[in-house]
């Protein structure tokens, strides 16, 4: 039985919906674009020509993949994060838009080696070397898989010469190099709050979502030894849960740091935290 790329998009889009995806019809249309290899906009100019046989096969497994619940960048492999698109596997977090703030934030002054503590795919860390070309930069994760993933970023990005991404706990194999700006996405789920999550982040790692503690370890962890790595005027930029911001600021306050400030997101969450050594 022939089906048009309309059709099979609709009946993709409604079983999504019944599964309770909020985007479903977004993400039937991005996943038909992945089956065909064509645009997601490409797709619906096409809508009205047949599937083949071979493509409505795979097109029906990418949607059962996403009726359960496998986020969209695990089926495709890669999510499109600041400028550039990153490889994504179950073994990083997902780069999400919010997270671009700190991007923006960290370019709004001059830098010339920069740290990020728990790199993941490294989106933050390549996102900021792309757009500073005499920048030179260090990821740290303390996952090996994630360090693989980030290895493959840079080299995608061509940025291999400017960047040394290694396994580290935090700053136990960061060497006695200083920095004038670190950044980091830091573990800041309280594991009360997993539950509260949507099924597609539980398919991320849990070492990158949560301290298993109460989701304020890493921000100590790194506000007390960051500034034997910083030099003096070094800024110190976080994302943080939309309820830390005062914990955040009170922890980074006891540590010494200045000019303290906390930036909502585009909802008006608290999701920044910037500070400096004076």
């Amino acid at each position: 039985m022939t089906k048009t790329i309309g059709i099979a998009i609709f009946e993709a889009a409604r079983q999504l919906s019944i599964a309770g995806i909020d985007s479903s019809q977004l993400d039937a249309r991005v996943l038909m674009s992945s089956v065909l290899k064509v645009a997601p906009y490409q797709a619906s100019l096409i809508a009205d020509k047949c599937l083949t046989k071979a493509q409505l096969e795979e097109f029906s497994k990418v949607i059962q993949r996403r009726l359960r619940r496998v986020p969209v960048s695990h089926i495709l492999g890669y999510r499109d994060f600041f400028e550039h698109r990153f490889i994504v596997t179950p073994d990083v977090l997902d780069p999400r838009p919010e997270t671009e703030l700190l991007v923006v934030e960290a370019l709004k002054e001059s830098f010339q080696n920069v740290l990020d503590l728990g790199t993941g795919s490294g989106c933050i860390l390549l996102s900021l070397l792309a757009k500073k070309i005499n920048v030179q930069g260090v990821g740290i994760d303390i996952s090996a898989a994630a360090i693989s993933i980030a290895r493959r970023n840079a080299k995608n990005l061509h940025l291999e010469s400017r960047v040394n991404l290694n396994v580290s706990d935090w700053f136990s194999n960061v060497g006695k190099r200083k920095f004038d700006l670190i950044v980091s996405n830091p573990p800041y789920v309280h594991p009360n709050q997993l539950e509260l999550l949507s099924p597609e982040v539980l398919h991320e790692p849990m070492l990158a979502l949560t301290d298993n503690e109460d989701g304020l370890n890493a921000f100590k962890e790194i506000a007390t030894n960051a500034q034997k790595f910083m030099v003096a005027g070094g800024r110190l930029i976080f994302e943080i849960g939309f309820d830390q911001g005062l914990e955040v600021v009170d922890i980074l306050n006891i540590s010494g740091f200045q000019d303290i400030r906390v930036l909502p997101d585009l909802n008006g969450s608290d999701r920044i935290v910037s500070c400096c050594l004076k």
